[in-house]
């Protein structure tokens, strides 16, 4: 039995164990405690989301469905191993379960089988939902799931637990499948082994402030360079005979980084569509459409998640490109002017 986690004590907890971690938009007051009870808690549910896409999931799981309000856990676990903060209280996610069980839990013995759903879960256990599709095909990378081996040994750390305290949605409610992909016994085992060395320590920090060079904070600056600029004189290749043909204009691979400053109300072009293919095609996708060569707010909303999946966050995460962002989002060249359609 313990009283729940801050979400000050969550996120230092998380971190500590080496995760990165994302807080999602106001997360530490996303709960349902006022439909039922938080606390005290006695263990860590595990699920899989059934869903695909970071951004997609991670939204679900804040928003809920319209049977289901959010939150749906308490974190996220995406496949690149990172933690994204959904909820801080009483989450949807556990449901009914078996009071066998809970008491084994708080026992810390072996489980018996899930019999009976009589039992408040969002009461008694955090959970973390970890994005597959859980459908037997859908790979566990091993970055994610080292995240949730960490993640689950991270609480059970802060509250003086075992690894019985870790149990699967599957062996909690009957007729549940998830996590599917890998045994919770397996998982025990590494939560075991971690818990028995002192904590990683936190991760290598993000990008700075400004790491976009966006114009905000100390980002990447675009450098003056050497250049090989064009020279002076008659225009000949230095031999002092002209070419017989004018050589043809060299596009570079990808368009260049037009400036924060042409995404602005009414800016249009077709670099601004090209954009956005590439980011649908990064999963960061936003339009309900289909992106167009109008600057609008969900070009913004998508080059924010880009951002943000570089690992960018606040006002470095805005949804304005800055050079940085740009030139990894490797945008086609159009041929074209920027603001010319």
């Amino acid at each position: 039995m313990a009283t729940p986690l801050t979400g000050s004590q969550l996120l230092a907890a998380l971190r500590a164990e080496g995760l990165v971690v994302h807080e999602v938009r106001d997360w530490r007051r996303h709960n349902r405690n006022t439909k039922g009870g938080w606390g005290p808690v006695h263990g860590v549910v595990v699920h899989h989301t059934a869903t695909e896409g970071t951004d997609t999931s991670v939204d679900l799981c804040y928003d809920g469905r319209p049977d289901l309000p959010g939150p749906l856990c308490h974190g996220v676990i995406d496949k690149a191993g990172e933690v994204h903060l959904v909820g801080n209280g009483r989450a949807n996610h556990a449901g009914l379960g078996d009071r066998d069980v809970l008491q084994a839990v708080i026992d810390e013995e072996e489980l018996p089988k899930d019999r009976l759903a009589d039992t408040d879960g969002n009461r008694n256990f955090y959970g973390f939902e970890c994005i597959n599709l859980g459908d037997g095909q859908d790979p566990w990378p091993d970055p994610q799931l080292l995240a949730v081996e960490k993640a689950a040994a991270a609480i059970c750390r802060a509250h003086g637990w075992g690894e019985r305290s870790v149990i699967g949605h599957k062996e909690w409610q009957p007729g549940k499948i998830d996590p599917r992909g890998f045994t919770m016994d397996q998982l025990r085992k590494r939560i075991q082994d971690r818990l028995s060395r002192p904590p990683e320590g936190p991760p290598p920090p993000a990008p700075p402030n400004g790491g976009d060079g966006n114009g905000s904070g100390t980002g990447a600056g675009t450098g003056t360079g050497t250049g090989t600029g064009a020279g002076t004189g008659t225009g000949n290749d230095g031999t002092g005979i002209p070419p017989a043909v004018p050589p043809m204009p060299q596009h570079p691979p990808y368009e260049p980084f037009p400036g924060g400053e042409f995404f602005r109300s009414g800016a249009r072009g077709p670099v601004i569509a090209a954009m956005g293919e590439r980011l649908i095609a990064e999963g960061c996708d936003h339009y309900r459409r289909g992106p167009g060569p109008d600057w609008n707010d969900a070009h913004r909303k998508s080059y924010a998640s880009w951002q943000r999946k570089l690992g960018f966050h606040g006002k470095d995460a805005d949804g304005i490109p800055g050079r940085l962002t740009w030139d990894r989002l490797h945008v086609p060249n159009t041929h074209s002017t920027p603001g010319n359609p």
